[in-house]
C-alpha cells in the first residue's frame, strides 16, 4: 500500500507540474469538504486488541478543475486523506481522482487515475468492478479507490461504447489488529500474492455497452484482469495460523444491469457470470440481484416524499460463497423531506432466507447553516447463524456521527 501511494503522488506531482505549464492552472476551481467523524460501538470487540468504544477520525478531501477548449477537455484532480485515533491501517492517502477527459465529436478520452460507476440496485453492486473497494472507509463497500487507466468512448444519441486499459492493479485496503469490521485473524495486506506473474503490473482490460430504449436503460460489460475481490489464505508460523495473506486471481466476467423506469416504480437488475482460469482452482459461479424502487404519493403538504425497497440477492455458490449475500431479501424505505435543508433518511434490512441473520442500517443526512452536512449512519446485526459470512461482524454494532464541511 505504501508503495502505491507513493507511486501514484510521484505521478500527481508529475501531472500537475506538466498541467500548470501548459494550461494555466490559476484559471481553476477548487472545492472539496473536511470531516470529522466520530463511531460508537455496542460492544467490546469479538477479538483480541480490538478498539472498545469507537474512537474519532479526521478526514480531507479537496478537488480541483480546470476546464479549456470550450469545455471540451477538463483536468480534475481529487486526493483524499483520513487519519484515524485508533486504527493505524485506517490512517491512509489515496488519489481518487487526477485525470484529463477530452471530448472530440462523438469521442471521448480519459487518461490519468479515475472513478468509474455501474450498476442501478441499492443495495449492492455486482458489476461495479473497475475501482478497487477501499474497504476501511466504510462497512457498506461504496468507498473506492482510484484506478489507473485509459479509456476511450464512442458516444451514440443514447448511449456509449467504452473501452478501458487498467496498466496498475490496487490492493484492497483492510482493518488492522486494532479495527473493527476485521476477520478473526488480522490481514497481512503487506503481502499479498497474485496469480499473474506481473502481479499488480497485470493489464486489465474492460468493455461496456450501453444504450437507453425509451424507459429502460441497458448496460453490458466484459471484464479481463485481476479480481477485485481476494481470497485468503492463512499465514502458517510454527504450525500455527498467525495471520491471513490475501491473493489476487485472474477472472473473466460478464455483466449486464438493467433499469426500467414506470411511472411510478422503476425496477432493477444487475448479474454477473464470472469465470477462473484451471490453475486457481476456484470454482466458476453467477450472481444476481433484483428489485424495485416505488415511489408514494406525497405523504404531506410539506412535500415529503417516501419510496420503498425491495431486492432479492442470489449467488450459485450457495452457503459456501464468501459473500455474505447468496440467498438474502433486502426491504428498506427513502425518505427526501424536500426541504431547504435537504434532509434524507435511508432505512433498509436484510434477512438471509436460508438461516435468518439479519442485518439493519439507517443513513441520514441534513445540512446545517452554511457549508455544513451532517450524516449519521447506524449498523446493527442480530440473529447471525454461526454459518452466515455476517458472523464475525456480530459484535460490531455501531453508530457513526459524522459532520462535513464543504468549501
Amino acid at each position: 500500500m505504501k508503495t502505491n501511494i507513493f507511486l501514484l503522488t510521484s505521478v500527481s506531482t508529475l501531472f500537475i507540474s506538466t498541467l500548470g505549464v501548459s494550461t494555466g492552472v490559476s484559471a481553476g476551481e477548487l472545492s472539496g469538504n473536511i470531516s470529522l467523524e466520530g463511531r460508537y460501538f455496542n460492544s467490546d470487540g469479538a477479538f483480541p486488541d480490538q478498539q472498545k468504544n469507537g474512537g474519532i477520525s479526521l478526514s480531507l478531501q479537496p478537488e480541483y478543475k480546470h476546464k479549456w477548449d470550450n469545455d471540451h477537455s477538463q483536468f480534475t484532480f481529487s486526493p483524499f486523506y483520513r487519519w484515524d485515533n485508533q486504527d493505524k491501517e485506517r490512517t491512509h492517502a489515496d488519489i481518487r481522482q487526477l485525470d484529463i477527459v477530452s471530448s472530440k465529436g462523438d469521442w471521448e478520452f480519459q487518461a490519468g487515475i479515475g472513478k468509474v460507476y455501474w450498476g442501478v440496485t441499492e443495495s449492492q453492486h455486482l458489476v461495479d468492478i473497475i475501482n478497487q473497494t477501499d474497504a476501511i472507509e466504510g462497512a457498506d463497500g461504496e468507498d473506492k479507490l482510484g484506478q489507473p487507466l485509459f479509456r476511450v468512448s464512442h458516444l451514440s444519441e443514447n448511449g456509449s461504447l467504452d473501452l478501458f486499459v487498467l496498466p496498475y492493479f490496487r490492493e484492497r485496503t483492510f482493518a488492522g489488529s486494532k479495527g473493527r469490521f476485521r476477520t478473526p485473524l488480522v490481514i497481512d495486506t503487506d503481502k499479498p500474492t497474485f496469480e499473474s506473474s506481473k502481479k499488480e503490473k497485470h493489464i486489465d482490460y474492460a468493455v461496456r455497452w450501453s444504450e437507453t430504449v425509451d424507459e429502460l436503460d441497458i448496460g453490458v460489460h466484459y471484464f479481463n484482469g485481476t479480481s477485485r475481490a481476494p481470497i485468503f489464505n492463512p499465514i502458517i508460523k510454527n504450525g500455527i495460523a498467525v495471520g491471513l495473506q490475501p491473493h489476487y486471481p485472474l477472472i473473466d466476467q460478464i455483466g449486464i444491469d438493467l433499469q426500467y423506469t414506470g411511472e411510478e416504480t422503476i425496477w432493477k437488475f444487475e448479474g454477473i457470470s464470472r469465470n477462473y482460469t484451471r490453475q486457481s482452482g476456484l470454482k466458476d459461479y453467477t450472481a444476481s440481484v433484483v428489485g424495485f424502487e416505488h415511489s408514494l404519493p406525497l405523504l404531506s403538504d410539506s412535500g415529503l416524499e417516501m419510496t420503498l425497497l425491495g431486492e432479492y440477492h442470489h449467488d450459485s455458490r450457495g452457503e459456501v460463497a464468501s459473500a455474505p449475500f447468496q440467498n438474502d431479501v433486502f426491504v428498506g424505505s427513502r425518505l427526501s423531506f424536500n426541504d431547504t435543508e435537504s434532509t434524507e433518511l435511508l432505512a433498509g434490512a436484510f434477512v438471509d432466507l436460508d438461516n435468518s441473520s439479519k442485518s439493519l442500517r439507517v443513513e441520514a443526512s441534513r445540512r446545517i447553516g452554511k457549508g455544513l452536512k451532517l450524516n449519521i449512519e447506524a449498523q446493527v446485526f442480530m440473529d447471525i447463524d454461526k454459518t452466515d459470512p455476517l458472523k464475525i461482524f456480530e459484535k460490531d454494532d455501531y453508530l457513526q456521527l459524522e459532520l462535513q464541511k464543504y468549501f
